[in-house]
């Protein structure tokens, strides 16, 4: 059976790495730690589960995910970060992919299981599939400037990804502030991406993607479920759109941001 290597990147993860790293110790053939220039004691919680740790200044995410596939032992990667735990389920299921799945499958999708704070969002489209492991041989990563954020996959000719159902849990926010400083973080750099690929955003097109956001979270995909928090983040999701317009109208009117045209993520 292909021999499997889980590569974390992290950065001041001090108080989530060791349970993340506790997710695929003993199950992992290999951990290896990216680290963004911590400065907590992120590394020699680490060193604990693994020697194989490097630190690397964060440019564009998706040089930083190659990075750590390339100083793998194994073709095989599990990409993982600190605030994501691996379920025994998809541990089974993706021991079963590496002994015998289709050789034309490069990467595989598993949906996760997602919190804000100790509330579990079981609705509200919150658990969608993201790519869980893949062949570093035939997948890569997209470095450009472009993918600031969120970065897209290359998968070689021939090769296609499939699905798993095991799922991860996902500590997506710690709690109410944590989501809206997420939301600050990551709009800034969604609007330097928009600026970057040429993207013409209207004020009126701005205001239908934050209410269709919110609908299609609270109403559509059953958010309201999931009760007051179920609302609450469907609001912030909505909000985060409104947000990436606002700072995009910034950009374009008055030059802010220019500084971190290519941030540190």
């Amino acid at each position: 059976m292909p021999a499997l290597s889980v590569v974390i990147i992290a950065k001041n993860e001090h108080k989530r790495i060791v349970d993340c790293l506790e997710s695929v110790y003993g199950w992992a053939d290999e951990i290896v730690l990216v680290d963004d220039e911590s400065t907590d004691d992120t590394r020699s919680l680490a060193l604990k589960y693994t020697d194989t740790i490097f630190t690397r200044r964060m440019d564009i995410e998706g040089r930083q995910r190659n990075f750590g596939a390339s100083k793998a032992k194994y073709d095989w990667i599990m990409l993982l970060d600190c605030d994501e735990r691996v379920t025994s389920e998809l541990k089974e299921e993706i021991t079963a992919a590496l002994a015998g799945g289709d050789p034309k499958i490069a990467a595989y999708w598993a949906p996760q299981i997602n919190y804000l704070g100790d509330v579990q969002l079981n609705h509200g489209g919150w658990s969608s599939p993201h790519i869980r492991l893949y062949n570093r041989n035939h997948v890569k990563w997209s470095e450009t400037d472009y993918d600031v954020i969120h970065p897209g996959l290359k998968t070689a000719e021939g090769y296609r990804g499939g699905n798993l159902k095991g799922k991860t849990i996902h500590y997506s926010f710690r709690n109410v502030e944590d989501f809206i400083a997420k939301i600050n973080r990551y709009s800034t750099l969604e609007a330097i991406k928009w600026h970057l690929d040429g993207r013409k955003m209207s004020f009126g097109k701005a205001m239908w993607r934050t209410v269709d956001r919110f609908w299609r979270r609270f109403v559509s995909k059953k958010g309201y479920k999931d009760g007051y928090y179920g609302f609450i983040a469907a609001v912030l999701s909505g909000f985060n759109e409104l947000a990436v317009y606002s700072k995009y109208r910034e950009i374009k009117e008055k030059g802010y941001y220019i500084d971190r045209l290519t941030p540190k993520v």
